[in-house]
């Protein structure tokens, strides 16, 4: 700016976009210096990130292992219901020191979030800002919305609120999603996009891409080959279960039915009533205790750095 009021002085017009040049990179160079002191407090902030991150992989785990052993209470002809991680959370709270270990639960799922969205902004597992690379970070974000949604939910069954998970929810989101204008569309990309996702944890289960983000140098042998046997077959269930979630919301998308839509539960329940249903059950449920399970592992064994 104060070199274009010598110019007005002396006469000499600014050339064309200067003054705009040098706003942009005030603005930029404002940007940049706050994006450098978030990174610096995060980095000082680190290890109390990493303990949360860590406690974040624990709760998981026992919300998915809870899940996968209620679904296996199901297939044996023991149990009433298959649930998902809303019903889970119920489950904690209505168990001795419930009250407690939903508290514990509620703070550790808050910390993966937390550490997902670290994940996302910091790329502190080098991803890059390719397509592919951005594309990994938008869903660390994702990820870390969603538990911050489940972490809430805990909050409210702690305060005396009813849980609102379950296919209720799955139908009520896609019937209000289906009154607007496109919205069959959009619900129909939603239900593609979490099929391919089931897709790519069913690649990751089979190529043991999880491997890379484990310190196994402190496992043995064994140990090792054990928590790979863990993974695989966990992510095999979960791109199992999300891709039946998928492609049931692209059938209420088609069939403008919300209906049709189902959550995690309502897949297991599916699965259920299919031929060979209790088998079929018992696999995938297995499938997901073993991924609660190899949650629990991450929760020691995870490469967690902040660059």
């Amino acid at each position: 700016m104060a070199t274009n009021v010598r110019r007005r002085r002396h006469g000499v017009a600014a050339p064309p976009g200067a003054v705009e040049r040098v706003g942009m990179g005030g603005v930029m160079a404002g940007v940049d210096r706050a994006t450098g002191q978030v990174k610096r407090a995060v980095r000082e902030a680190s290890p109390w990130l990493e303990r949360l991150g860590r406690c974040g992989f624990a709760a998981k785990g026992v919300v998915y292992a809870l899940i996968g052993v209620l679904a296996v209470q199901v297939a044996l002809g023991v149990g009433k219901e298959t649930t998902d991680a809303q019903g889970a959370l119920g489950r904690i709270f209505t168990a001795p020191y419930g009250r407690m270990l939903l508290t514990a639960v509620a703070v550790g799922l808050a910390g993966f979030a937390l550490w997902q969205f670290v994940q996302a902004v910091l790329d502190t597992e080098r991803k890059g800002v390719d397509a592919k690379g951005l594309a990994t970070r938008a869903a660390y974000a994702g990820n870390g919305v969603l538990h911050v949604g489940l972490a809430l939910s805990a909050l409210r069954l702690l305060r005396g609120a009813e849980n609102g998970g379950g296919e209720a929810a799955a139908q009520g989101w896609s019937a209000r999603l289906l009154e607007r204008p496109g919205g069959a569309l959009l619900l129909g990309l939603i239900g593609a996009g979490v099929l391919g996702f089931g897709g790519y944890q069913l690649y990751r289960a089979y190529r043991a891409k999880f491997r890379e983000t484990l310190e196994l140098g402190r496992m043995s042998a064994d140990e090792a080959r054990w928590v790979t046997r863990l993974g695989q077959l966990g992510y095999a269930a979960q791109g199992i279960v999300l891709g039946m979630v998928g492609i049931f919301l692209m059938v209420a998308a088609k069939t403008a039915s919300p209906g049709e839509a189902r959550g995690v539960g309502g897949v297991l329940a599916a699965l259920a009533q299919r031929p060979s249903g209790p088998l079929l059950l018992g696999l995938v449920a297995a499938g997901l205790v073993a991924s609660g399970l190899f949650m629990l592992v991450e929760a020691r064994y995870r490469r967690m750095v902040i660059r």
